[in-house]
């Protein structure tokens, strides 16, 4: 089994996703008392999102890049970035620790062609929903998202990071992100990718008609299946 290097704490709440789903998935697989080989580095995350406010993007890549290399020297054979929206550095962080980045685009996009699915809805941070590069990555996979107008990215933004990334599940915040899913639909989206790993706690397959692509769950697997290849 291979080790995996966990870049967590963005948030923390979704860090916990990605370790459970790790450990239950290599126990299924595997049987009796197995679980994952994972290092992890889990950073204060206020001091990322103070880095994306100001749009210092060049600083955060610095800081996880930093992270990605201790994660490496530590026996990390591949990294797992646990957040959507730092995948916007991601290019740097594999060129400085000089292993593979398990790509949550990638992961997700292999799902969403697997259903033969062409146009889906994307919902997650402001920064993944606009700054554009989530959407070119999937277009190398053939998928076109499909994303909110201005104010509703603002609003899905706004309960990310003030309710969700803290452990709050409001009702009224649900039906916030069921009607962008419902405006999407109408637009032609086929499915909706939760593309920030803290939505899935707020919204779940039974909560829209649209098939949902959990960009948490199935990064968290392709990352089992990253450890188990050849196992």
């Amino acid at each position: 089994m291979k080790t995996l290097g966990l870049i967590g704490g963005m948030s923390a709440e979704s860090t916990v996703l990605y370790y459970q789903i790790i450990n239950r998935e290599i126990n299924r697989r595997l049987g009796g008392n197995h679980s994952a080989r994972l290092v992890m580095h889990s950073v204060d995350f206020e001091e990322i999102v103070c880095l994306q406010r100001a749009g210092n993007w060049a600083g955060a890549a610095a800081h996880l890049a930093a992270c990605a290399r201790q994660l490496q020297q530590i026996g990390a054979e591949a990294l797992v970035l646990c957040t959507n929206t730092m995948h916007k550095v991601a290019p740097a962080l594999s060129e400085a620790a000089g292993i593979p980045l398990l790509h949550v685009v990638d992961a997700t996009a292999a799902a969403i062609r697997a259903q033969g699915l062409q146009q889906v809805a994307l919902l997650g941070t402001r920064f993944t929903m606009s700054d554009g590069f989530y959407a070119e990555r999937m277009a190398e996979h053939g998928i076109t998202v499909l994303v909110p107008e201005a104010a509703v990215q603002d609003k899905l933004h706004q309960i990310i990071f003030e309710q969700l990334c803290v452990g709050r599940i409001e009702p009224e915040a649900k039906a916030v992100y069921q009607q962008a899913i419902a405006d999407l639909a109408a637009q032609g989206a086929q499915g909706v990718i939760l593309g920030c790993t803290e939505i899935c706690l707020l919204i779940q397959p039974a909560d829209t008609a649209l098939p949902v692509f959990d960009s948490t769950e199935l990064h968290a697997l392709a990352a089992v299946d990253f450890a188990l290849a050849g196992v």
